[in-house]
């Protein structure tokens, strides 16, 4: 049971954050209360201690701060800042967040790249019978970062130790 909700709730909550913020620029916030709540439940029943769930605890304090700097500067949106917070938890203070948290730097840099690119080529893309969200065309709008850091969860999750853990279990 422990290793269902593992394998489903992180990858499920991800892909709901990043198509969310895809159609309407907004992640909702019962994505990164249930991201929060979820690893409270699912760490200890995973073997974790409550040191090692205090790790996860100040990664996820670490990420939310420099989110919201992020945030204030004007550079991420509110709910780009939550939900990374929220799936820092399940990455805990080690190299795992940092290959993830590059990966969605790396990822949001393409993904930057390719709005800028949509925006300089909107009057061809408008009259192409392409489905694209119109926000994707407005200068004022920013980009939704949580496809970054959705496509970036699904490429590094895989190889946290909750996952170890999870797959240890069914052996």
């Amino acid at each position: 049971m422990t290793a269902a909700a593992i394998f489903v709730i992180f990858p499920l909550c991800m892909a709901i954050a990043a198509f969310t913020d895809m159609l309407s620029m907004t992640i909702p916030n019962r994505v990164s209360v249930i991201l929060g709540l979820s690893f409270l439940v699912v760490a200890p029943l995973a073997g974790m201690g409550l040191i090692e769930i205090g790790w996860h605890l100040a990664a996820g304090a670490i990420v939310l701060a420099a989110g919201f700097a992020l945030f204030a500067l004007n550079i991420m949106g509110g709910g780009d800042a939550k939900v990374l917070a929220a799936s820092a938890l399940w990455y805990g203070y080690n190299s795992d967040l940092v290959l993830y948290l590059g990966t969605v730097g790396v990822l949001g840099g393409f993904l930057a790249l390719i709005v800028l690119a949509l925006r300089a080529n909107q009057n061809t893309l408008l009259a192409l019978p392409v489905p694209i969200p119109m926000h994707f065309f407005k200068d004022r709008v920013g980009i939704p970062y949580g496809m970054a850091i959705g496509l970036a969860a699904f490429l590094t999750y895989p190889d946290t130790d909750i996952v170890a853990r999870a797959m240890e279990s069914l052996h």
